[in-house]
């Protein structure tokens, strides 16, 4: 007690106090004898009949709370034995504000404490917690039931504290650094574990090592739990995972769920240092967090898998999705000051996690890998046990780099958005002049506002002379600058933002554009530059800056691309492009063309694995059949068609790489025979990742009764509360009506939905997926009236990025629709030649 008072304020939720007592140490207790909740705004007043003096004392509170069922707070999850039985785990989720729905504590990130747990649990369950179990011991009271108690934490907050009871079963092994390393595991399914447990062993020395502190535990678990709203959670040495982030099964997994296993691994166990050692001061600077694990689980995955080429797959993940958002007028600034604990979900966004990562990813590079590993040690010592604030990070960084950290991180957390660097160049005798300004980059085309806001932009410049290697590094401080490269000749090409690093997008003066272009086609240009060249180009277009018919000429330059995350992009921006025709009466056009530009790929990849092939491969191999079939390329449906049949029959059953394409194509080219098959093999299935592959192309079906059944089906039983989600996102974008089915079901249905996710990030990911296909005006102000009378205060934001989003697919539409549909014909009149 700090001043004398007769109240003590906490936070409780959902909790019912029986008795409250504080006792002054060695003094008698006092008994409290009042106790007022404020539900709104989820906190407890206990009143004491005198005054408690300063000093320390035992604050003891006897309660009851609800196990609930919003997978938040302590809840229960379902399951069902390997014999059919439902039963229940009893689990936790704390992050952000939910602790005190488990038990009335002060549940604020920066208010650390030591935590002793016992649980009290029936004797043939497994019980854990963060700490290892010291004691078990028979319950006086019952003999089916034990005590276990589990060693003090260190200090910690509240949001990280964790325990488990239920059936599992788990896989061990210990880390080079002696730490016991266990992925737990449903029943019988302990097999599945051992890929996660593999990388866990080879992630905690990896840590260790970059930021040179040891890991503060003595073990640490990783748990699958069946109903779980996030995709995975970093409580401190024992951390919660969905089946799906965690489960990998060799015959039934395919190669993209094994790289998000192990991404997904990393990025927890980053969090053991960054976020559970060293705390974020409050939710402000949630996104220090959940930037940097999202940086760093990319930098662990390539130690473990290089070949993976994970850092080219973080551009079209990350960087590109971030870039999106990022230019809408309804974005937010990666520090975002948080009041009420409501306004905490909202930022789990991709500006947290993938702008986060990717101002991360730049600052890497512009320090250099041995300052960086020296600021974070630096940073990681001091703060231990502690809390920081992104300030105190820029300070040991820039103390490990002599450079100006702050002044430069400031200008990309602090503003939202990022600019656009226009360069054209001029060659003066043997040298190359280029000229680059800077703006804001605008979704809704050029910043028109007064005084544009500026960046301090570390910019790498390369040449066709050495193209994976910067001929020069500046930093861009002011809103234009002349550049001199010493040396050019007038053949070769130059190319700003090497490695797709840095934060911008680029305009290039036409010439510059042109000289580029056979870099794509001779695949001199690294991959991801191509793909960035690709990308920018395609957001230019978007936001009307340059026509989109540019951008599918140079679509086309990619003919003998054998990079799968460039066509991974490719295919991206062809779907939205697919989405906003399909308001049009030319989408068969579209379709085509998606035909010719992935059929000379799809012939050469064909549809099995040719020796000695690796894991992008297989990922690349499922993206182009998947696309072609999507589009009804006649082969491929014909080839998916045979194989599904073998397979429903048992005669040759898919291989999990090609799962996910055989049943999109069949299901969208399929009647209610096709979909009732779907439906029983997703019965049938085992695990929850091929449940959840089947759930995720169910929206493929075209014919409106069929529709409205799959509708059905994703409130049902049959599917976990959390994939809800993803069923009706998927009707959503398999067409255009479907678009308005899923949205007519959401209005329908609210209630129960809004129920089961109130809060959450869920909702938001929800409202995202349904709406942000439309392309009409009116339908804006359709979606804004209807969350104006059904408000969901967690999705406020991403309600209004969903309906800028619309009115900017209107306007290019507007724009753009005549010419794409003339170009495209002329296309058919006379093809190009090879």
């Amino acid at each position: 007690v700090r001043q004398a008072t007769n109240q003590i304020v906490m936070n409780c939720a959902d909790i019912d106090i029986i008795t409250a007592s504080y006792a002054p140490e060695g003094d008698e207790e006092i008994h409290a004898t009042g106790f007022n909740y404020q539900n709104e705004d989820e906190k407890v007043t206990l009143s004491f009949p005198s005054t408690l003096q300063t000093g320390t004392g035992t604050l003891k509170i006897d309660f009851v709370g609800e196990l609930n069922d919003k997978m938040k707070g302590f809840y229960r999850s379902k399951y069902t034995t390997p014999s059919g039985e439902v039963r229940y785990a009893a689990v936790t989720q704390f992050e952000a504000t939910d602790a005190r729905r488990a038990f009335p504590c002060w549940d604020e990130p920066a208010i650390k404490a030591t935590f002793d747990i016992s649980l009290v649990v029936p004797k043939d369950r497994v019980a854990l917690s963060n700490m290892n179990v010291i004691d078990r011991k028979p319950y006086p009271d019952d003999e089916n039931v034990v005590e276990v108690k589990f060693a003090r934490t260190p200090v910690m907050s509240t949001y990280l504290v964790a325990f488990v009871v239920g059936e599992y079963d788990f896989v061990e092994t210990r880390s080079k650094d002696g730490v016991c390393v266990r992925v737990y595991t449903p029943v019988g399914k302990a097999e599945q574990g051992k890929f996660a447990l593999e990388v866990a062993a080879k992630t905690l020395p990896f840590y260790k090592d970059y930021f040179n502190v040891p890991y503060p535990l003595p073990k640490i678990d990783l748990i699958a739990i069946a109903d779980f709203a996030a995709g995975a959670m970093e409580n401190w040495g024992l951390v919660t995972y969905r089946e799906t982030a965690l489960l990998i099964d060799p015959k039934n997994s395919c190669s993209s769920s094994r790289q998000w296993v192990a991404l997904v691994v990393g990025h927890e166990l980053a969090h053991q240092w960054f976020g559970n050692l060293v705390t974020m001061e409050w939710w402000t600077h949630l996104w220090l967090n959940e930037g940097f694990a999202s940086w760093i689980e990319y930098l662990c995955v390539d130690h473990c898998f290089p070949e993976y080429d994970i850092w080219t797959q973080f551009v079209s993940a990350d960087y590109t999705r971030a870039q999106e958002l990022d230019a809408l007028d309804n974005s937010h600034p990666i520090e975002v000051s948080v009041g009420h604990p409501s306004e905490v979900d909202e930022i789990f966004d991709a500006i947290s996690y993938s702008k986060g990562a990717s101002v991360i990813r730049m600052l890497h590079d512009y320090i250099g890998d041995k300052d960086f590993k020296k600021g974070m040690n630096m940073y990681l010592t001091k703060f231990q046990q502690k809390n920081a604030a992104t300030e105190d990070l820029w300070e040991s960084l820039e103390n490990a780099s002599g450079k100006p950290i702050a002044a430069v991180m400031n200008t990309w957390t602090k503003q939202m958005g990022f600019p656009l660097i226009y360069v054209e160049s001029e060659q003066v005798e043997d040298d190359r002049l280029l000229r680059l300004s800077q703006r804001k980059f605008c979704a809704s085309g050029p910043y028109a506002g007064e005084d544009c806001p500026q960046w301090m932009v570390p910019i790498t410049i390369s040449t066709s002379e050495d193209p994976n290697h910067a001929k020069l590094k500046i930093l861009m401080d002011k809103p234009e600058m002349n550049v001199v490269l010493k040396n050019v000749k007038p053949d070769q090409w130059v190319k700003l933002n090497l490695g797709t690093v840095g934060f911008y997008r680029t305009q290039y003066s036409s010439a510059m554009l042109e000289s580029l272009l056979p870099g794509i086609r001779d695949l001199s240009l690294p991959p991801v530059d191509r793909l960035g060249l690709q990308n920018d180009l395609f957001s230019l277009a978007r936001a009307g800056i340059v026509s989109t018919v540019e951008v599918l000429k140079v679509m086309e330059a990619f003919v003998n691309e054998p990079n799968y995350t460039v066509w991974s992009d490719l295919s991206c921006n062809l779907g939205i492009l697919s989405t906003l025709l399909s308001h049009t009466d030319f989408y068969e056009e579209i379709q085509e063309f998606v035909k010719d530009v992935f059929s000379p790929i799809g012939e050469r990849l064909g549809w099995d694995p040719k020796p000695g092939e690796g894991h992008l491969d297989a990922l690349l191999r499922g993206l182009v059949l998947g696309k072609l079939g999507k589009a009804g390329h006649k082969a491929t449906l014909e080839e998916a068609r045979r194989r599904f049949k073998d397979h429903v029959e048992g005669k040759q059953i898919l291989s999990a790489d090609l799962r996910s394409p055989v049943y999109l194509t069949v299901l969208k080219h399929g009647d209610g025979t096709t979909l009732d098959i779907m439906l029983k093999l997703h019965k049938q299935a085992d695990m929850q990742e091929e449940k959840n592959r089947i759930e995720r192309v169910l929206g493929a079906t075209l014919s409106p009764e069929l529709i409205q059944k799959v509708l059905t089906f994703a409130l049902s039983e049959e599917v976990r509360p959390q994939d809800t989600v993803s069923v009706i996102g998927g009707v959503a974008g398999g067409s255009k009506h479907g678009r308005k089915a899923a949205w007519k079901f959401i209005k329908d249905n609210w209630e129960e939905l809004y129920n089961r996710y109130q809060g959450g990030f869920l909702i938001s990911r929800l409202i995202k997926l349904s709406v942000e296909g439309f392309a009409v005006d009116k339908m804006a102000a359709e979606v804004k009236a209807f969350f104006e009378s059904h408000p969901a205060p967690s999705a406020e934001r991403t309600i209004q990025q969903c309906c800028e989003n619309i009115l900017l697919n209107a306007a290019w539409l507007k724009r753009d629709a005549e010419s794409i549909h003339q170009h495209l014909l002329q296309r058919k009149a006379s093809p190009p030649t090879a």
